[in-house]
């Protein structure tokens, strides 16, 4: 097995206008392993290579990049380039592209395109983003209930070139209400003269248009679907989600959440960052949000602090500790968020009482010994390494032990409170669970520090 060429290389051979090496480097190539080493180039570098593609290649191998490149492509090819390619990507992804084209660009691309494709990419494109109709395909085998096997599988034939899946036909009336599906395989073990409604499986497990997206996904998890048939409010069959469509959407929602919880999306909505397509704008935008609200907690913080002087010209090896008391339940909130987010992102845990309770009965025993431990080993290294007083230490001690507790228990009811009010739990960012935890860390250390050493002030 030869080596798939680098991105330089392929740079070298457009330079040369080395056209016969980047054909013999493309050839036999899955059409991911060409996007994922051509992803580096130029956009007007990969329209190059793109346009050196068959057609139906082409739009396989445009697929596999990411949107932000999808879109700065085709601002780089013609009007008739751009529609040739459109047409052979599939129903759902060029709508996807459809939809990230500006105005003017839509308005350019559509009379290039023959107007069934046109109505199809309409279509598919008018449904909010996050739907099961936003991710689906039209691109799916239809049959009727009294087909044959034989004539069945002969339109299945027909029509294998142009459809993304045949391994499930969908069986509609001549209303296109879904009544059954039916497997190729299904297709082939029957005799030819049986009718297609002896052998179908009714009880379809369907979705529709607007359902969530998550949802679909789950659906094709749970019950091990190679794709998810998707009616509108007619229950008319309108599409299908398929395995790896399902998978993608899956994965772009992890990758999402990710950046949420790193406080780099924006609340209500907004493109993801992505470090190589998003402008300077966007990052600014998007990153200066969460740092303003950061600071907001910041200046707070330090506001009740510098109050504190009287007590800390008393006891200055109070300000030793400050920082370690305020990060800890920083820390342990994010690790408890991080925990419940992720159970609730698999479906282990719903917005319910019940898995409330539950949660609660989980983290306070775990953040009491966490916190007696760590309040512990803190007394003991603070004495030895600092030689502090019992008084010190004791404050010192029950500081980090009450800022473990309450902050795995803010971590772990958080993202619960984010469902209610119907905020992505992911948003509550692990910067905002620590500056919330900083603000009330030195509230409960300064409020022991005069509750035990305020003698001191007095004298």
């Amino acid at each position: 097995m030869t080596t798939l060429i680098t991105a330089a290389a392929f740079r070298s051979f457009l330079d040369r206008k080395d056209t016969g090496s980047i054909k013999a480097a493309l050839a036999d190539r899955h059409p991911a392993d060409i996007a994922s080493v051509t992803a580096s180039l130029a956009p007007e570098e990969i329209t190059q290579i793109l346009l050196l593609l068959p057609e139906r290649r082409g739009a396989e191998v445009f697929g596999y990049y990411e949107p932000a490149i999808q879109v700065a492509v085709a601002g780089q090819l013609s009007r008739s380039d751009l529609a040739r390619l459109v047409t052979a990507m599939s129903h759902d992804e060029r709508a996807d592209l459809f939809n990230r084209l500006t105005p003017d660009q839509q308005q350019a691309l559509l009379p290039g395109i023959a107007h069934a494709e046109r109505e199809d990419i309409r279509k598919l494109a008018s449904y909010p983003e996050g739907t099961a109709g936003s991710i689906m395909t039209s691109d799916y085998a239809t049959l009727t209930p009294d087909l044959t096997v034989r004539e069945a599988i002969d339109r299945l034939r027909q029509e294998a070139p142009d459809r993304e899946t045949i391994y499930e036909a969908y069986v509609v009336d001549d209303q296109r209400r879904l009544t059954g599906v039916v497997s190729l395989r299904d297709l082939l073990l029957a005799r030819d003269e049986v009718q297609v409604s002896s052998i179908m499986r009714k009880g379809v497990i369907f979705a529709h248009v607007q359902d969530k997206r998550d949802s679909v996904v789950q659906k094709i998890a749970d019950y091990d679907l190679l794709a998810l048939p998707i009616v509108n409010g007619g229950n008319a069959l309108a599409g299908i989600v398929t395995v790896d469509d399902a998978l993608d959407a899956a994965e772009a929602q992890r990758g999402r959440r990710v950046l949420q919880f790193g406080g780099n999306v924006a609340p209500g909505g907004g493109p993801d960052l992505d470090l190589r397509a998003s402008s300077f704008l966007e990052m600014f935008k998007v990153r200066s949000f969460w740092l303003i609200m950061l600071t907001v907690f910041g200046v707070i913080t330090s506001t009740f602090v510098a109050a504190q002087e009287e007590i800390l010209s008393q006891t200055i090896v109070l300000a030793a500790f400050i920082a370690p008391i305020v990060d800890m339940g920083g820390n342990t909130g994010s690790q408890s968020a991080t925990l419940v987010i992720r159970a609730m992102a698999l479906g282990d845990l719903k917005l319910r009482w019940r898995d409330i309770w539950f949660v609660i009965k989980r983290e306070i025993p775990v953040a009491l010994t966490l916190g007696v431990i760590i309040a512990l080993l803190e007394a003991v290294l603070a004495y030895f390494s600092k030689g502090v007083g019992g008084d010190v230490l004791l404050v010192v001690g029950l500081s980090m032990a009450a800022c473990t507790v309450l902050g795995g228990l803010i971590g772990a009811l958080l993202p619960f409170a984010a469902r209610r009010i119907g905020t992505d739990p992911a948003t509550l960012s692990s910067p905002m669970i620590t500056s919330i935890m900083d603000l009330l860390g030195v509230f409960i250390y300064f409020g022991l520090a005069y509750a035990f050493l305020g003698h001191l002030l007095a004298g």
